[in-house]
């Protein structure tokens, strides 16, 4: 009889453990969904107003020195540069906050038992912030006396180059979460297949 219960009380866990997962997955497929839509609707049309062929906004770039930014801001009117700032100060947030969830979300699903994993991309999120906080200041310090402070270029292109190395670990979290799930999955199928 105790026998049973401890059976059921296992039971019971896996279940649990088995419904969070499945939860941890639909946040993680709501949020890639998110991503994708936000990514293709909201970035793409609201970037158009500072785009110029040829050349991509600072923070997709890995790392940026003066030159890189005073040409940025040179080939670009003050609406332009305004507008950039508006996207650094409201768009891009949101997408950062948007993709740190989806990130945090796939690596819980994947990693479990490593879940703190998650914080690697809220650490990108954070410094995609910071970089546009300081890319802001130079866009207003510019607009307001043509001045570029290279102490402050220089910070924010360590900070981006700090957001890209996040991200890239990122990467490389979720790809060994992907690879663990599959190997897990090839291990307990193998299993079934010697008991039956």
């Amino acid at each position: 009889m105790a026998e049973n219960h401890g059976d059921s009380d296992e039971s019971a866990d896996v279940e649990m453990v088995d419904s969070k997962s499945k939860r941890t997955l639909y946040y993680a497929l709501a949020s890639t969904f998110a991503f994708i839509l936000y990514s293709f609707l909201v970035l793409g049309s609201v970037g158009k107003c500072f785009e110029l062929e040829g050349s991509s906004n600072l923070g997709l770039t890995f790392t940026y020195d003066l030159q890189t930014v005073q040409s940025f801001f040179e080939l670009r009117n003050q609406e332009q540069l305004a507008c950039y700032g508006d996207f650094l100060k409201i768009w891009d947030v949101i997408y950062a906050v948007i993709y740190a969830a989806m990130y945090s979300f796939w690596i819980k699903y994947l990693l479990d038992k490593k879940a703190l994993l998650f914080l690697v991309p809220i650490l990108a999120m954070v410094a995609d912030w910071s970089e546009n906080f300081i890319e802001v200041v130079l866009i207003n310090r510019y607009l307001e006396s043509q001045s570029i402070s290279e102490t402050l270029v220089s910070l924010g292109s360590t900070i981006n180059t700090a957001k890209w190395i996040f991200l890239c670990l990122t990467y490389f979290i979720i790809l060994y979460g992907i690879a663990t799930k599959v190997k897990s999955a090839f291990m307990s199928r193998r299993t079934d297949i010697k008991l039956n």
